[in-house]
Formats: C-alpha cells, sequence, structure tokens
C-alpha cells in the first residue's frame, strides 16, 4: 500500500522541457507570488477549468487561461500567480503554459487509506482501497458524496463534465482513484471517470505502519522530538500471509536508533506491535531512517525518515541568517516580500510591524502561529518557503520586517537569532494618475461623466467574492493561527480556523445599495453587474447586521433604538421612519458605495424602486464626518486592479456636493453640503505616487492646486523646495533626487500636508 513514487521531475519531463521550481517549492511561495512548474497534468477537460498536476515532489493545481487546452498526461510548465480559493492552492489566472506533449513516464497513484487525504497531498492522484458509499442511487453532476472505511469518512466529488454522471452509485466496496481537493474545511477526492471507481479486490500482500496509530506513509519523514520509545504497528491488508524480514537503520545517526522489529510472519488483515527506540548522543538535530524488509513487491523496503532533537532538546540552530530582503509585489492593498535561504536552516520566522523598527525576537523552544506577537512585532509567516504575502496591508504604511532562520517543530525550535534579514517598505496610496482627466465638477453633465468612466468595467461573480475581497483583503490574522472578520454595521470581530467560510461564520456579503432598490430586481439570476459589483459589497454578521438592516435604508436614529448589535442599531429617525444606523466609522464608507451605484447605474433615490427610501442628505453628513482612511483608500485600489473602475467618491469627495442623487442629476451650486476644506481634507487627498520610484515621482491634492512644496531627506534637511507655483500636479525627477527616502511637504490655499516618497 501507500506506493509514493518518488520519480525525479525531469523523468516526466518530454524532450527539451526544463524545470525552473519543483512543485513542493512552488508551494511554499507566498500568496500572490508568481511561480513557475514544469509538472505532468492528471485530468482534462472533464474536470472543468481546473487542471491538477504534480511531479516527483508535490501536487498543485491550476486554473484557467491557456491551462484549459491541456489534455491529461501533458507535460507543461505553467507560470501565474497563487492564490488560494475555498482552502485550495492554485496557480490561478494562468499567465503562460507551455506544453511539451504526452509526458514519458505519468505519475502512479500514491496509495493511501482515508486519513491521509490532507494537506500534504493536497492536488496529488491518490487510491484509496476498501471503501464503500454511503449515499444509493445514481451519480449526479457537481455533487459531493461521502466514502468511509468504517470508521472515518471522507468527501468524493463528481463533475457534472465527468462520464460517472448519471450511472448507478456503487453498493460494495471499491477502489477509488482521484485528485487529493479541496472545499473550505473539508478535503475531498475527485474521481475523473468511470474508471477511476472500481470493484475492490484485496491484495495478495500489503504492508501498511502505523507510528502512535496513525499511518506513516511509505518514504516519508516523521517527527521524533525527544521520545524515546515510539510505538510501531505493521499491518498486512493483504489476503495471504506477509514476511517481515527485519528493520535497520541508516543515516548519520543511524546509532542512536534501535527497534525490536525482527524476522517474523503477519497473517492475512492481521497486525503486530514493535517499539523504535531513540536515545541521542549528542546536542542538536538528529537524522536516521528505517528501512523495513517485506515480501510486499512494491514496498519493499518500507522507508521512514525520522528527525529527532538531542541532549539540548533543541534542535541545530542555523548557522547563517537568511540574506538579500526584497519586495517584488508593492501595492495599495498587498505586498509580497522574498529573501535568499539561510545556511543550515529548513524553516524561517518572518515577523512585521507597522510604523517603526522590530525589536522583538523569538525564542528557543517555542512554536509560533501566523498572526501571533513575538514581542512588539506579529508573525507574518513560518514556513521552508523563502517568499512571504502579509494579511492586513494597508495604503500609505511604513512596515518593517524581520525574518529569521530556525530548525525543529513542536516546542523543539532553535533560532538564529543574530542578525536576522531585515527591510521596510512603504505601501503605495491612491493610484489615479489621469483617471478623472477631464471630469469638472462644474459641468452639467458631471453624473452622465462619471457614470461613462466606470462603465464598462469588468464583472466578477458574487460567487468570488470570497476568493477576491475575503481571502484577498478583508480577512486579517489574530493569534493561534487563526483569523477575523470585521462586520462592517456592528464592529464585531468573528474569529475562525481558515479557510473561510460563509456558514461556519455566519456572515454574508452585505450590498450597502440593497437589492430591492435595484430598479433591475431581483438582479441575481443571471447575476447582473449592479448585483456582482465589489464596490458595494461589504462582510456582515448575517444574522445580527444584514437581516436587521434588510433594506431599510441608512439613517441617524432618535429615541431607543428597537434593535440593537454591537455599534448597529435599528430605530426611527426624527421623521418616524425606520433606519438603520452603522457604526461611526462605517457611515462614511457607506455614504460613498451607495453614491457610487446611484451613479454608476443612473439608480436615483427617487427612482422606480427606491422611492422615498433613502435620505441623501445625512449620507452626505457621513461622507464628510468619516472622510476615506488608508483601509478604504486600500480598498478602492483593489477593487480598481479587480473591476477597472474606481469609485469617485473615495478619489474626490467634493464629487458629492455637485450631485442631487435623488434624480442623479447636477447640482450647480451646492448649498446645505460641506465644501469645507480644512488639513484632515489636504492629507486624504494628497497622492504620491508611485512608492518607490524609478524616475518621475506624480504628486496631486485632488481638486486642489499645490501653491508651494519641499522635500526633505530622512534628517530633516531641505533636498529642493519651490514657492508661487500654481499646479494640479507636480512632477519630480527621480534622478535629481538620488535614490532614497524622503518627505514631501505641499502647500495649498486650504492647508499643507506631508507624504513619505522613496526613489529607487
Amino acid at each position: 500500500m501507500k506506493k509514493l513514487v518518488l520519480i525525479l521531475s525531469g523523468l516526466f519531463l518530454a524532450a527539451g522541457a526544463s524545470a525552473q521550481t519543483d512543485v513542493a517549492d512552488a508551494r511554499t511561495y507566498g500568496i500572490g507570488q508568481t511561480v513557475t512548474v514544469v509538472a505532468v497534468a492528471t485530468n482534462g477537460s472533464e474536470l472543468g477549468p481546473i487542471r491538477y498536476m504534480q511531479d516527483g515532489t508535490a501536487g498543485i493545481a491550476g486554473y484557467g487561461g491557456p491551462i484549459t487546452g491541456v489534455n491529461r498526461g501533458d507535460s507543461i510548465t505553467v507560470t501565474g500567480p497563487l492564490i488560494e480559493f475555498a482552502g485550495l492552492l492554485e496557480i490561478s489566472t494562468v499567465v503562460s503554459v507551455t506544453n511539451h506533449g504526452p509526458a514519458v513516464i505519468q505519475p502512479t497513484p500514491i496509495q493511501i487509506p482515508i486519513t491521509s487525504a490532507n494537506e500534504s497531498l493536497e492536488s496529488q492522484l491518490a487510491e484509496i482501497q476498501n471503501v464503500t458509499f454511503v449515499e444509493s442511487g445514481n451519480f449526479a453532476g457537481n455533487t459531493t458524496y461521502t466514502i468511509t472505511d468504517g470508521a472515518n469518512n471522507l468527501d468524493v466529488r463528481v463533475n457534472s463534465g465527468t462520464d460517472l454522471v448519471g450511472t448507478a452509485i456503487p453498493s460494495g466496496p471499491i477502489t477509488i482513484t482521484g485528485l487529493i481537493g479541496q472545499f473550505n474545511a473539508n478535503y475531498q477526492i475527485v474521481p475523473r471517470d468511470l474508471n477511476d471507481i472500481i470493484a475492490y479486490v484485496a491484495p495478495g500482500i500489503e504492508i501498511n505502519v502505523e507510528l502512535e496509530g496513525s499511518t506513516v506513509l511509505n518514504n516519508s519523514d516523521y517527527f521524533i522530538g525527544n521520545n524515546s520509545t515510539v510505538n510501531v504497528t505493521i499491518e498486512n491488508q493483504g489476503s495471504n500471509t506477509m514476511t517481515i524480514t527485519g528493520a535497520t537503520f541508516t543515516g548519520a545517526d543511524a546509532a542512536d536508533f534501535s527497534t525490536n522489529i525482527g524476522a517474523t510472519t503477519i497473517g492475512a488483515f492481521s497486525s503486530q506491535s514493535f517499539t523504535i527506540n531513540y536515545a541521542p548522543s549528542g546536542t542538536g538535530s538528529h537524522f536516521a531512517s528505517i528501512e523495513i524488509g517485506s515480501d510486499d513487491n512494491d514496498e519493499n523496503p518500507y522507508v521512514i525518515n525520522f528527525e529527532g532533537v538531542g541532549t539540548d532538546n533543541l534542535a541545530t540552530e542555523p548557522s547563517a541568517s537568511p540574506g538579500s530582503l526584497t519586495f517584488p509585489i508593492l501595492e495599495a492593498y498587498t505586498l509580497g516580500g522574498q529573501y535568499s535561504a539561510g545556511t543550515g536552516a529548513t524553516k524561517y520566522l518572518v515577523l512585521w510591524k507597522n510604523g517603526s523598527a522590530i525589536t522583538g525576537v523569538p525564542v528557543d523552544g517555542t512554536s509560533y502561529l501566523r498572526g501571533d506577537m513575538v514581542g512588539d512585532a506579529r508573525v507574518a509567516y513560518v514556513g521552508a518557503g523563502t517568499s512571504f504575502t502579509p494579511r492586513g496591508v494597508i495604503a500609505n504604511q511604513d512596515y518593517y520586517f524581520a525574518v529569521y532562520a530556525f530548525n525543529g517543530q513542536g516546542g523543539f525550535e532553535n533560532y538564529l537569532t543574530t542578525s536576522p534579514s531585515t527591510g521596510n517598505v512603504t505601501s503605495l496610496g491612491q493610484n489615479i494618475g489621469t483617471y478623472y482627466n477631464g471630469i469638472s465638477s462644474s459641468a452639467a453633465s458631471l453624473p452622465t461623466d462619471l457614470y461613462n468612466l466606470v462603465n464598462p468595467h469588468t464583472q466578477i461573480s458574487y460567487f468570488l467574492y470570497k476568493q477576491t475581497m475575503m481571502s484577498e483583503f478583508e480577512i486579517r490574522d489574530t493569534t493561534n493561527g487563526q483569523s477575523y472578520v470585521t462586520c462592517v454595521y456592528s464592529g464585531e470581530r468573528q474569529i475562525f480556523d481558515d479557510p473561510f467560510d460563509w456558514t461556519a461564520t455566519g456572515y454574508s456579503r452585505e450590498h450597502t445599495f440593497a437589492h430591492s432598490w435595484m430598479p433591475s430586481w431581483p438582479a441575481d439570476n443571471p447575476e447582473e453587474p449592479e448585483y456582482t459589483d465589489q464596490h458595494n459589497l461589504y462582510p456582515a454578521n448575517l444574522a445580527n447586521a444584514n437581516t436587521p438592516r434588510s433594506n431599510l435604508p441608512l439613517g441617524e436614529i432618535t429615541g431607543t433604538p428597537v434593535f440593537n448589535y454591537l455599534e448597529g442599531s435599528v430605530g426611527q429617525n426624527a421623521g418616524g421612519q425606520m433606519v438603520y444606523e452603522p457604526r461611526d466609522s462605517h457611515k462614511g464608507n457607506a455614504a460613498r458605495a451607495i453614491f457610487y451605484m446611484v451613479v454608476a447605474y443612473d439608480f436615483p433615490f427617487n427612482g422606480d424602486q427606491s422611492s422615498d427610501l433613502q435620505d441623501q442628505d445625512v449620507l452626505k453628513n457621513w461622507h464628510f464626518s468619516d472622510l476615506p482612511d488608508n483601509h478604504e483608500i486600500a480598498r478602492n485600489e483593489y477593487i480598481y486592479d479587480l473591476q477597472g473602475n474606481r469609485n469617485p467618491f473615495v478619489d474626490s469627495v467634493h464629487y458629492a456636493c455637485f450631485i442631487d442623487f435623488d434624480d442623479n442629476s447636477h447640482i450647480a451650486s451646492p448649498s446645505g453640503c460641506d465644501l469645507s476644506v480644512n488639513e484632515k481634507n489636504i492629507d486624504s487627498r494628497l497622492v504620491v505616487f508611485p512608492v518607490p520610484a524609478d524616475d518621475v515621482v506624480y504628486v496631486q491634492v485632488n481638486g486642489i492646486e499645490i501653491e508651494a512644496y519641499q522635500v526633505f531627506d530622512m534628517q530633516g534637511r531641505v533636498v529642493t523646495q519651490e514657492t508661487g507655483v500654481s499646479l494640479p500636479m507636480l512632477e519630480l525627477s527621480g534622478e535629481s533626487l538620488g535614490s532614497g527616502s524622503y518627505i514631501i511637504s505641499v502647500d495649498t490655499e486650504f492647508g499643507s500636508a506631508k507624504r513619505k516618497l522613496i526613489i529607487q
């Protein structure tokens, strides 16, 4: 059993192909990082636009783009960015695929028990023997079924493109072959056709080895730590008697290991118990492999690689820290870092902090998870990879990082705490550029001009919101490796174990401009752009925020609320109308989302569905009292990247004064609208782009002319300055400034503001 075939990835290639990164390495890269792998596709079009693929090291899924033309068995070179979709690691929106033709050697399914279908084997081709289906009847497409071994269950996903659809579900024991997938918290096996589900026939001789009650696959690793004794069970899952010829240890520290596994026989469907003993002869990490001989032809010997710790109860400390920390991905809403490997290191701990250099240092013998605090910093990544993508990046922030090398696990970690690789980077701000060229708030055509500006745009499915806004932006890290999401209305922080799931957390995608207000209602079948627009959707607690809000207008409650959950309430406004009042920090965001929907889809408040439902004066007051912060700026930039359009009311807060949202018309001379500009407004409007810059830096204060500016170095010395200018946009030469970090201060008739800029 458990035929873990470790074939060199090069053997999978057609002539002339070469690997840049093996799949196991690619799986350690940070989300958003681009990887290139050479592997063999293990499915074709029967599973839709996804292709599972593997080399001799691991498996990974690829989705979309040119990979959809790949056939099962093709050797391919695939390049694209990593994402996690409902827990499944994928190379998504594939950039390029080179098809080398049918592979010389095809991957062999690894034989596993149900309990081994987990993250370590994700996307690999596997075979599970002697299981039965819980359900009866016929297979339907795009449906999940269950197999059981009598004690454990596993999901089976039947796709509509397979020839399984419409056939009878087997009633007796089966052997099933398929790809190990994941959907939310559940792992699954995905068969490809009728040949992947056959009647089970017991093998003649089949060895299986358990350590401390759990199967350890052939040629896999086992961390023994400082345990002096490990219980071993050798099973014969075949119908004939199995002969064990004995066991030997090999490797650098083989003398520290011993076992009572000797020559013996094990009857059909029987097992015997043994022990492995470990007595380290010194400090640091100790390595050895056991080889168990038997007459199982395809798994002789059965090999398990052990790692233990020495008499100091710590792994060996790395001899050199990682180096060359760089940030190849940098946006207002995300960043990605990478570093060179440390010497003698197997794993890395990445710490990050906003605002100042890190002073926290990891402690030997301590296991850290993503989100844990280490002194004044938080863990951004822990693992074997040399790249990372921290979660929770927002605009215009100075982020500092420290990368430590270490070895060991399970409380036996040994960190090299001297000279970690350090670096800092500033996340980008608004990337407005020339987006609003030709747009004038004084033009009678302003609503139409904005409509034409934001349309057409890329439509993102409502179903994909979990992957886009949740997984890639809204979800944040907390301690113990857990995550949390914030309800925009109530301020609740819901903690959960990854991956995020709507049902498990009790959350939903809330339409700020209510779905029932839309003249196209119902607009979800088929999905219309107004229903799926990411600018209008926010995460909210379903039972305690989304449902109470329903399609109520947003407003200010006077008197005692009739419903309250944390910072969100339902009650009557001054006119006796029932309204929903969200937390203060979301009021401006909600107002700008609704303004956007009115303009983007010509949905005025006095339209067919939304007559008298929303007071625009309340929203305009919220708009100015809760101006866009760096979180909202980052969100706007991310959606711009997704949909290709921006929310004008986030970028230029004064646009709202010139639009009557009751009929989506222009207001030539606004009254009753706060058009005042103060220092806070100036700071929110100041844009420096790009950061970092190579040659030219663009500086603008949206809608306000720059009268003077000064550029300071980090010691406070004036590098360049100019007064008496009148510019809507300032262009600075990076070459004249020179490489380094600077602070630019701009003066306007309404006040001054400062921002950091970096020249590479």
